[in-house]
Formats: structure tokens, sequence, C-alpha cells
């Protein structure tokens, strides 16, 4: 059963809806741009124990917004500005999943299955811990990761949340930064691509996500900004967002 988001004032949260959609990402900018959170070395966290959520950290800034200089390589959304600053690369839309890094094949496959098998204990240990914790939400947030999750769902289980993840996954991927030290494989691709421009069948698998009524929204805003994952060349899962 396709998945949609629940439109509500602009928002594209299955739940919860913080107030009109240009306020809201100019809240994401924000914070996006301004955090500082560094890659860890490890694609997969070991338990330490700790259960805080992370803060703001990296995450694709949509488009039409001007994405910066990048003068950390493992801070891409550092503000600009010094010496030793780089370019970071335009993203492309990715091919085959067989195309993928291992690691990112193998990190892929176990999030579908966890959300297939509707196992929220699956997804804790590629979910991680303190500070290599999966971004779930661009403002950050207290307490347990797994609970933070099933809030988000339309329903009291939590089974929407993971259908939307699912979707997500099953959808095409777009390389960040391929290349460069912060190439990042993200789900789905409509995040890197002009919702203007899709063809008929693209429109088709957007369909699956969102709704007509949310795509003409997204396209007065200018981008995608339902869900969407991002993993590291590595197989880290580095985040779960929408505009929040």
């Amino acid at each position: 059963m396709t998945v949609r988001a629940r439109r509500s004032v602009g928002c594209f949260q299955p739940r919860r809806c913080p107030g009109p959609l240009a306020s809201l990402f100019r809240f994401a900018l924000t914070a996006a741009l301004f955090s500082a959170m560094a890659l860890p070395q490890s694609a997969l966290a070991q338990d330490s124990g700790d259960t805080t959520g992370p803060g703001p950290s990296l995450v694709p800034l949509p488009e039409p917004f001007q994405r910066p200089i990048a003068q950390d390589p493992e801070n891409p959304l550092a503000v600009p500005g010094g010496a030793g600053t780089i370019q970071t690369a335009e993203p492309v839309i990715g091919g085959k999943v067989e195309d993928l890094p291992a690691p990112v094949q193998e990190m892929r496959e176990m999030i579908m299955k966890a959300a297939r098998d509707a196992d929220y204990e699956a997804l804790r240990p590629l979910i991680g811990v303190g500070a290599n914790t999966t971004q779930l939400s661009l403002g950050g947030y207290d307490g347990d990761p797994i609970e933070y999750i099933r809030a988000l769902s339309g329903d009291p289980e939590g089974y929407e949340i993971l259908a939307i993840l699912l979707e997500v996954m099953e959808a095409g991927y777009a390389i960040y930064d391929p290349g460069t030290p912060n190439e990042m494989f993200v789900w789905p691709y409509f995040v890197a691509t002009s919702l203007d421009d899709l063809t008929p069948k693209q429109r088709v698998e957007l369909f699956k996500l969102v709704t007509a009524g949310d795509y003409e929204d997204m396209r007065s805003f200018g981008a995608y900004v339902f869900y969407r994952v991002g993993i590291t060349p590595d197989g880290r899962w580095r985040f779960f967002v929408a505009g929040d």
C-alpha cells in the first residue's frame, strides 16, 4: 500500500506540523548552517549507553538554497570563510543499486528489512548511540531515537513511518559531493532534481511518496522536502529527516 504525505497547512510531516512551509525551511537552513558535528570513523556505532539524540548536523540542503563552500571536509555546512575552502561537487543521479559501494548496499538492505518486518529493534543498532546516532531531526531531539521515530508516525504503533522509510529506500538515489571527502548517497533522488522537469514516469515514482497536492506545494517552494535518507560510503546511516 502506498504511503503518502499527509497535507496540513503546507507541512509534509506525517503527524506534526510546526508552521507554514516558508518558516519551516528558514529554520531548517539556519539549523543546518550552524551545525558542527564531525563524521565518525566507523559505520556502526558501539553502544556507550548514551541515548541522547544528536544536534543539528550534515543534511544536504534542498534547492533553491545555494549550497555553501565547505571549509571543513567533515562539516560541509560550516559557515564559509578563511583560507583553505573547497568547492563541493554538484550532486548527480545514481544508477543501479548494484553500483553502490558494498557497505552502502548492506546498510540499505538492513534498513529496508527492518522496516519491511516492522522491527524497530532491528533499526536500533543501525541508528547507533550518542554523537554517532543517525540524525532524525534538523533541530535535534532528546531521548530514545526509536521512540522518536515511532512518534513521527500517524498511527500509535509507528507502522506508517516505517512504510515511508521503506518507500524512500526503494526509490532511486542521488550522489552528493561525488569524488570528494564529503560524498554521500541520498534517497530519494528527487532531492537533487528539479520538480518542474520530472518525466511522467518520475512523477509516478514521486506520487508513491507524496500526494499531487504536495507535489504542487513543493514545486512552489522549489524543492522536494519530504523524508530523505543519507548513507556514507563506509555504510553509516547518516540521517533520516524531513523538513521540521
